[in-house]
């Protein structure tokens, strides 16, 4: 029974699939994008830069708040079990008595975990519910008592925010259900789960004041938690990996098969940036700088953290050696938020420093 209402709803799935590149293949280019710029790859590199050095407790907010979606996602995954329509719509008996509907494949369809909840709704969900409340939150605090102006512009305010947030999550869903990387009902899923996750960091004050110690045994616990959960799964017979064989069996274009969608590459990026921070907000060079206000420090922050992370970010770690290849990739990902946190703003300040001495 229940195996037959999954088949309806995820044969309800393909269909819509086929139906968006049917009749909007015109638009491809802009839901290949919207799948691009809703990986939390930018949320790491681009958000979280942007919005620590404007205000700190926002960017340290934010990373909470992708990497625990992203592990709360890993984690439902693995429980879940959740097909993908690439894979499902060639090995599903829902098609044995009929033709089942063509569905195109893109460089960014071939992902490599379960389907079930979408990480990449869950994600943009997550950020963006803590951006859109993070500023409702500082024009609230800024706003005039009694000013029924003031009120008014804090009603149209919230009204375009959220009205632009739901718009990005119809955004990411069209998109992620287009390139056939998951079934509608896992980006509903995603989504509800990311603002869960959100709202519950709203809520949360202790990251704000977490020590380097906490940080270490955070990360070492959730680490420790989903191998250990992967390794129990697999010693009751449970195959976590399951998923890596329909991928490269079903997908049309085996470079399209990525080792850095897998559940722990997925995982060791999110600790790895969960670390890095713990080490910035830790580091003898972030507490000498975090002083430091002025509008030209934290443009020039900004500015420096932008570039040099997006040159950063074109090193790939070789895929070669799967152990390598996490190793390098936790590294990388702890960089992030260091050098964002403390390297970049100790260097910018000495470098406006020593520019005011030759001036004087």
């Amino acid at each position: 029974m229940l195996t037959a209402i999954m088949d309806a709803i995820q044969g309800f799935g393909v269909s819509s699939t086929h139906y968006l590149q049917t009749n909007y293949q015109d638009a491809q280019g802009l839901f290949l994008w919207v799948s691009w710029a809703a990986d939390l790859r930018n949320t790491f590199f681009i958000f979280f830069p942007l919005w620590f050095h404007l205000r700190a407790s926002v960017g340290i907010k934010l990373i909470w708040v992708a990497v625990i979606g992203d592990w709360l996602n890993l984690v439902f995954k693995w429980i879940l079990f959740g097909e993908r329509p690439y894979w499902w719509v060639h090995d599903a008996a829902y098609y044995a008595n009929t033709v089942a509907p063509h569905i195109e494949q893109y460089p960014m369809t071939c992902e490599t975990g379960p389907g079930s909840p979408s990480g990449h709704a869950m994600g943009a969900a997550g950020v963006y519910y803590t951006l859109v409340t993070s500023i409702l939150a500082i024009t609230t605090s800024k706003k005039k008592y009694g000013s029924k102006k003031s009120t008014n512009k804090e009603w149209y305010l919230k009204a375009i925010l959220w009205t632009l947030f739901w718009a990005v999550q119809v955004c990411v869903c069209l998109s992620r259900v287009f390139i056939a990387a998951h079934f509608p009902h896992q980006v509903i899923a995603g989504v509800i789960s990311g603002m869960i996750v959100a709202e519950a960091f709203n809520k949360t004050q202790w990251i704000y004041s977490a020590s380097m110690k906490k940080y270490f045994y955070t990360t070492l616990f959730l680490t420790s938690f989903a191998v250990g959960f992967y390794v129990l799964l697999k010693a009751l017979g449970v195959d976590l990996l399951w998923t890596l064989e329909k991928a490269q069996k079903w997908c049309v274009r085996a470079e399209w098969v990525h080792l850095d969608t897998t559940p722990f590459a997925s995982l060791l990026r999110n600790m790895g940036t969960l670390f890095g921070l713990g080490l910035g907000l830790h580091s003898p060079l972030y507490t000498e700088t975090k002083k430091s206000s002025s509008t030209l420090v934290k443009t020039g922050c900004i500015i420096s953290s932008l570039v040099l992370l997006h040159l950063f970010d074109s090193f790939k770690p070789p895929t070669h050696t799967a152990a390598l290849f996490y190793l390098l990739s936790f590294c990388k990902s702890a960089t992030v938020p260091l050098v964002t946190v403390s390297i970049i703003p100790y260097c910018v300040n000495g470098a406006l420093s020593l520019q005011n001495k030759k001036g004087v």
